[in-house]
C-alpha cells in the first residue's frame, strides 16, 4: 500500500496508529474529544475559519473525521471563512463568506459551540475577532480553539520565513499538505497570556499546550525520530500545540422544547 509520507512515518515511529488510525499523542482526538463532551444534539454551532473542509475531508484516520464532522450530531453547522471555497464546504448547514475586520453575519447570541481548529495564528486583528467571536456566542456558551503555540519551535521556525515563501518551504519540510491549504501566519493570539487579555472579564479561559506527533520532517525518518525526542524533552510552555477553551459569561439559556430535532 502506498501511503502518504507523512502517514508511513507516523505509522513507523508510532506503531498504536495501525489500531484506530491515531497515535497516543494525537492532539486532534485530545481537542475533539473535548468538543464531543460539550456538545448537545439541540446546540447550533459555528465552524470560524470553515475553509473547504480540507481538516475534515482529507483527514487520513476515519475515527478523527467522524470525530469532526458535527453535521447531524447538532441543530445547526455554519461555517464562515474569507476563502470563497466555504461556500462547497460539504459538512455545513450554512455558508458565510466574510471579510477580515468586518462584523459576522450573525445575530447577537446565535451559537452555542463556535470553534476555530488552527485559524488563531493567521488572524491579524486580534481584538476585532474576539469581540466578535463572544458577540455571536450566547451567554454561557463556548468558544474553543485549536492553534499553534508562539512559542513552540515551529511557529518560531515559521516567523522566521517570510510569507510569501511559505508554500516552498512546506513544499519540502511537509509535502502532505497540500499548497491550497497554506495561508499567511501572523500568531497575533497564540499565547495563554495573549488571549487571556483579548476576552478580558468577559469569559472563563482554560489554555494548555501539547506537542503532537512531528508534522514537519522532511520526510525523512531520521529528522522524524529527533523531533519526536524533542517533544518528550520540551517543557509545556514550549509546546508546540495552544488549545483554549472559553465559556461566555451569563447563564446559559433552557433548551428550547419547541424546536424542530
Amino acid at each position: 500500500m502506498n501511503l502518504p509520507a507523512g502517514q508511513a512515518l507516523q505509522l513507523r515511529h508510532f506503531p498504536e496508529t495501525q489500531v484506530g488510525g491515531f497515535s497516543k499523542v494525537d492532539g486532534s482526538i485530545d481537542f475533539w474529544s473535548r468538543i464531543h463532551a460539550l456538545i448537545a444534539p439541540e446546540w447550533s454551532v459555528l465552524d470560524y475559519g470553515a475553509g473547504r473542509g480540507a481538516y475534515i475531508a482529507t483527514d487520513v484516520s476515519p475515527y478523527r473525521r467522524q470525530l469532526k464532522t458535527l453535521k447531524g450530531r447538532v441543530r445547526h453547522v455554519a461555517g464562515c471563512d474569507v476563502d470563497p471555497a466555504v461556500m462547497d464546504n460539504p459538512f455545513l448547514d450554512e455558508a458565510q463568506v466574510i471579510t477580515p475586520g468586518a462584523p459576522l453575519p450573525f445575530a447577537d447570541a446565535s451559537f452555542d459551540l463556535v470553534y476555530a481548529n488552527w485559524v488563531f495564528e493567521h488572524v491579524t486583528t486580534p481584538q476585532a475577532v474576539v469581540d466578535e467571536l463572544l458577540r455571536v456566542t450566547k451567554p454561557g456558551g463556548w468558544i474553543a480553539a485549536a492553534t499553534a503555540n508562539k512559542w513552540g519551535y515551529v511557529a518560531i521556525a515559521s516567523s522566521l520565513v517570510p510569507n510569501r515563501h511559505h508554500v516552498a518551504a512546506k513544499s519540502k519540510i511537509s509535502p502532505d499538505v497540500a499548497d491550497v491549504d497554506v495561508f499567511p501566519t501572523a500568531y497575533l493570539m497564540n499565547t495563554p497570556g495573549t488571549l487571556r487579555a483579548l476576552f478580558g472579564s468577559r469569559a472563563r479561559l482554560w489554555c494548555y499546550t501539547q506537542s503532537a506527533e512531528p508534522s514537519y520532517h522532511f520526510n525523512n525518518s531520521l529528522a522524524y525520530g529527533l523531533f519526536k525526542a524533542l517533544h518528550k524533552l520540551l517543557p509545556d510552555a514550549l509546546g508546540t500545540g495552544l488549545y483554549m477553551f472559553a465559556r461566555k459569561h451569563g447563564d446559559a439559556p433552557a433548551p428550547d422544547a419547541t424546536a424542530p430535532p
